[in-house]
């Protein structure tokens, strides 16, 4: 009887090589987070390594941070872009709570520190939620009185 495994994508040898390619700065979805803030008029600095997690936007006349985090590499629950590698289930599992914790306890600290943390994720930014998705990012940074920190446009979901 035939083996019904998909046949990967990658040569052998090549995946590791694959996935550390990947970088953790100026990808894609962050470089269009701050140009979208940027052409609103908004100033910032990018990648910040005095705070805890180095938040891809520092907004500090808004005293406001955003992430630009990807579905995969952050759990995004819910979400069709998000799932544990079939291989290796241990070790992603591992690794990807981890970053998921880590996230929040970053986001803590900010918090006691007196900052409004935004979390905008890749999904969000895809061409049918994008400019919803920035123009809440946007309003809810310069209003000062926005507790409220999560963005509400919708996610891909799974179905």
């Amino acid at each position: 009887m035939p083996s019904k495994v998909a046949p990967s994508k990658y040569k052998p040898g090549t995946r590791s090589y694959t996935m550390s390619r990947i970088r953790g700065k100026e990808t894609s979805i962050e470089r269009l987070v701050r140009s979208y803030l940027f052409a609103r008029g908004l100033r910032f600095r990018k990648n910040d390594k005095r705070y805890p997690g180095h938040p891809d936007v520092v907004l500090p006349k808004w005293r406001a941070m955003v992430f630009v985090n990807g579905c995969f590499w952050h759990m995004h629950e819910g979400c069709a872009k998000f799932s544990i590698p079939k291989s290796n289930v241990e070790f992603w599992t591992t690794k990807l709570t981890r970053n998921r914790q880590r996230d929040q306890e970053q986001g803590s600290k900010l918090r006691a520190m007196g900052w409004r943390v935004f979390t905008v994720w890749e999904c969000q930014l895809d061409a049918t939620h994008r400019d919803k998705t920035l123009d809440e990012l946007y309003q809810a940074i310069i209003d000062p009185d926005c507790q409220d920190e999560s963005i509400k446009a919708p996610i891909q979901t799974k179905e």
